[in-house]
């Protein structure tokens, strides 16, 4: 790109990678651009907005970060930005910024020279404003706006209506609703179902549904799993996910068999049964596919 050299683009990099390292779960591509920014002083160029719209700087960054991607070095889903081992790896053992991103852009290429050579990517050393980088920043960026406002719905939703589309979804999983906790004190348990419609059959499933923006502590987890009998499967359902302890807990478990669902969790189950909800169950989460140009990158 004009104005910005391959050490300016480094130290934008490993300065964003200080910023990511520190939450291995990740964090919002938004909030890690937001304090990033802090972290540097900007040019007047890196302040300034292309005229297609957008600011250079955070332009500059998610085209970069393009390369961090295919070099193994950075996950992004649904918005979050995670550093892998080997992103953690490089950036302890690579010290110069523009080493750095070199090492990105050949790792880029060694990505390339394996695709089918039907696929074009243009540009060079993975570098600038090209058509494919154009089109996966275009997708990226609308994905995590659509999550945004996907997760804000949800989290919006009363705790009845969140509870009857987590209902939705283990019907079109194949599982039979045999009770849904009606408002008021329900003991814990929020919904049970079976694999057949009369609930003779093991195990019987039992959930609990959680719309609180607090992550679900271990206590949370033992309070939960305390309602679990010998021939029990639960299923505990939060709004604000789990904390690190409580996700470790669940799977350290022998005797109890347990699976945790956050949002996104919830989601992705969500479209990937979509064809089998019913047409009253769509419209507790309605949901709308866009097509996007992908052009390989």
């Amino acid at each position: 790109m004009p104005n910005v050299t391959r050490r300016r683009t480094g130290e934008m990099l490993r300065q964003l990678f200080e910023v990511l390292l520190p939450a291995p779960e990740g964090i919002q591509a938004r909030d890690a651009l937001a304090a990033l920014e802090k972290r540097l002083t900007l040019s007047e160029y890196e302040q300034g907005d292309y005229a297609s719209g957008g600011r250079r700087f955070e332009k500059i960054v998610r085209f970069a970060t393009v390369d961090l991607v295919k070099a193994g070095w950075l996950l992004k889903e649904k918005g979050r930005w995670t550093v892998t081992d080997e992103g953690r790896k490089a950036h302890q053992s690579i010290v110069d910024p523009e080493a750095f991103y070199k090492e990105a852009v050949r790792l880029f290429h060694q990505w390339k020279s394996n695709q089918p050579d039907d696929i074009e990517i243009a540009g060079q050393e993975g570098e600038g404003d090209t058509p494919a980088k154009a089109a996966t920043i275009t997708l990226e960026e609308a994905e995590e706006q659509a999550w945004q406002e996907i997760d804000q719905y949800l989290r919006g939703i009363n705790p009845f209506e969140y509870q009857e589309i987590v209902a939705a979804l283990l019907r079109a999983m194949g599982y039979h609703i045999s009770w849904i906790a009606p408002p008021g004190k329900d003991g814990g348990i929020d919904i049970l179902a079976a694999s057949d419609p009369l609930g003779t059959k093991s195990p019987r499933i039992k959930v609990q549904v959680k719309r609180q923006a607090q992550a679900v502590t271990v206590d949370g987890l033992r309070s939960f799993m305390a309602l679990l009998g010998d021939g029990d499967v639960g299923i505990f359902v939060s709004v604000g996910g789990f904390t690190r302890d409580a996700s470790g807990e669940a799977r350290a478990q022998e005797k109890r068999k347990i699976t945790l669902l956050d949002n996104e969790d919830l989601f992705d189950l969500w479209v990937k049964y979509h064809e089998k909800i019913n047409d009253q169950d769509r419209r507790r989460l309605p949901l709308k596919p866009v097509h996007f140009l992908a052009l390989e990158t």
